[in-house]
């Protein structure tokens, strides 16, 4: 089994950006609000949530890499 190491500010950001890709979702699936300004709010927490959350998982993959590897990438 691996094992990897990763900080406090970077595990927060990660769970912030999850925290709002599932708000969205949230938004997306209600029925309590009206729908257009719903719809409008859930994609762009969806969006946001999703676009934040490549960025800080690409670091994690290639802080990971071998460092053989991290050359050539």
């Amino acid at each position: 089994m691996k094992t990897r190491t990763i900080s406090i500010p970077r595990l927060g950001l990660i769970s912030v950006t999850r925290a709002i890709l599932g708000a969205g979702i949230g938004l997306l699936a209600a029925e309590r609000l009206a729908r257009k300004p719903r719809r409008r709010m859930g994609w762009a927490l969806v969006g946001v949530g999703a676009l934040s959350t490549v960025p800080l998982v690409a670091g994690f993959v290639r802080q990971q890499m071998p460092d053989k590897l991290k050359a050539v990438a």
